[in-house]
């Protein structure tokens, strides 16, 4: 039951920090990603 406790809060832990991680340096809005020179996809 323990081990049961600790996996569910590593797997949050790490669910979080992808989060983190791919809101700040991935994500970006659709104007942005699909513009380029003039032209929207």
């Amino acid at each position: 039951m323990k081990s049961f406790v600790v996996a569910v809060a590593v797997a949050a832990i790490l669910a979080f920090g992808a989060n983190v991680v791919l809101n700040d340096f991935f994500q970006k809005p659709v104007e942005v990603a699909f513009a380029n020179s003039g032209v929207r996809l």
